[in-house]
């Protein structure tokens, strides 16, 4: 059985910093593209940042520069640092898991980030 654990979400200060992590198990690491998908209410759910084992990723354009996706596959974890948070990065963050680049098999439960000062 596949399992996303996320963690890191909580409140922040605009500007503020927040790293996510998401454990993965029943899955084999390697094979997979990463990613995370963030939702706001009333929002459409919105790819954020993807990465293949390969090195190769992606970045939604409103989060270039601020954040960053790595991954490491010998823990089979998937990180998002989050650096210069805004407000409307205010949402819940879900962990992904797929075998291609558009679509994704398996989801997390989701953790909130807040950004409010």
């Amino acid at each position: 059985q596949v399992h996303l654990v996320e963690s890191g979400g909580g409140l922040v200060q605009p500007g503020g910093s927040l790293k996510l992590s998401c454990e993965a198990s029943g899955i084999v690491f390697n094979l997979y593209v990463m990613g995370w998908y963030r939702q706001a209410p009333g929002k459409e759910r919105e790819l954020v940042a993807a990465m293949g084992s390969g090195g190769g990723f992606y970045h939604e354009d409103s989060v270039k520069g601020r954040f960053a996706i790595s991954r490491d596959d010998a823990k089979k974890i998937v990180y998002l640092q989050m650096n210069d948070l805004k407000p409307e990065d205010a949402a819940v963050y879900y962990c992904v898991a797929g075998r291609t680049w558009q679509n994704y098999d398996h989801w997390g439960q989701g953790t909130q980030v807040t950004v409010s000062s």
